[in-house]
C-alpha cells in the first residue's frame, strides 16, 4: 500500500526552501512521500551580485538550484509547470487548475500545502498559486476518489512579524496558526537549501541578520489547515515531536 504523501505547490524557485523547507524535510525524514510543484522557474528574479550568471541563462540556473534545495532536504526532484515568472496572473485558471489538478490525481497525496490567498507578501504570483490550488483541491473532493485529506496555507503569526519588523508580511493573529513546527533537528538541512538558491541569497534581509533573529525567523515553520474533510491529517501527525523515552 502506498504511503499517503504531501505536495506543496509554491510559485518560485526558494519558496520551497525559506517558508517550509524544515517541515518538509521532516516529513522525507520520517519516509513520507514529499512532492514539489513549482509554476516558475524565477527569471524575473535576482541574479546575485555581482551577478552569477546572464539573465538568459538565469531559468537554467535557478531550476539547478531548485534542484540543489530539493536534494539538501530530501524530498523529491521538483516538477515545474513552465509558466512565466511575475505573471501568473495572466494564466487562465482553468488551464493551471487542470495541471495542478493532474499532479493531484497522480501523485494522490493526503495534504496540499500552498500560499494563503493574500500570498503572505501580497506578490501576485503568490495569490495566483493560491487560488489554483484551493480550487484544484476542491475540484479533486469533488471527483472523489483518493483527494487530499487537508489543504494548508503558509503562515506567519503576528507577533514573530512584530519581534522582527517585518510590516510588509500580511502575518496573522497567532491564535488562527493551526499548527506550528519546531525544525530545529533539521536546521542544517534548511539552512543547505536556502544556500543552494544562490542567486537569491544576497537579496534575502533575514540571511544578514543575527543568528538569533534568523532563529526566530526560520526555525519555526507555521500554519493554517484552510480546507479539511477529516481530522488528524498526516502532516500535524509527521511533525509532531515524537515522545521522549524518560526511563
Amino acid at each position: 500500500m502506498a504511503v499517503a504523501g504531501v505536495l506543496a505547490v509554491l510559485a518560485h524557485p526558494d519558496d520551497e526552501a525559506f517558508r517550509a523547507g524544515g517541515t518538509l524535510a521532516l516529513l522525507a525524514k520520517k519516509g513520507i512521500p514529499v512532492h514539489l510543484l513549482t509554476a516558475t522557474r524565477g527569471e524575473a528574479g535576482a541574479r546575485g551580485d555581482p551577478p552569477l550568471c546572464t539573465a538568459a541563462d538565469l531559468p537554467a540556473v535557478r531550476e539547478k538550484e531548485l534542484r540543489c534545495a530539493c536534494g539538501a532536504l530530501g524530498i523529491e526532484p521538483p516538477r515545474l509547470l513552465d509558466y512565466s515568472d511575475g505573471r501568473l496572473s495572466r494564466v487562465p485558471d482553468q488551464q493551471a487548475v487542470t495541471q495542478v489538478l493532474a499532479a493531484i490525481q497522480e501523485l494522490k497525496p493526503e495534504v496540499l500545502l500552498t500560499w494563503p490567498p493574500d500570498g503572505l507578501s501580497g506578490h501576485p504570483d503568490h495569490i495566483a498559486v493560491s487560488r489554483w490550488t484551493g480550487l484544484a483541491y476542491q475540484e479533486a473532493v469533488r471527483l472523489g476518489a483518493d483527494a487530499p485529506i487537508a489543504l494548508y496555507y503558509l503562515a506567519v503569526p503576528l507577533s514573530v512579524a512584530r519581534a522582527l519588523g517585518l510590516g510588509q508580511l500580511h502575518a496573522v493573529p497567532d491564535e488562527q496558526i493551526d499548527l506550528t513546527v519546531d525544525v530545529c533537528e533539521v536546521w542544517k538541512q534548511k539552512l543547505a537549501a536556502i544556500r543552494c538558491h544562490r542567486t537569491q541569497t544576497g537579496s534575502s534581509p533575514i540571511l544578514a541578520a543575527s543568528i538569533e533573529r534568523q532563529r526566530l525567523f526560520l526555525s519555526q515553520e507555521h500554519f493554517r489547515r484552510a480546507q479539511w474533510r477529516t481530522p488528524g491529517d498526516i502532516l500535524a501527525q509527521a511533525t509532531e515531536p515524537a515522545e521522549q523515552d524518560m526511563g
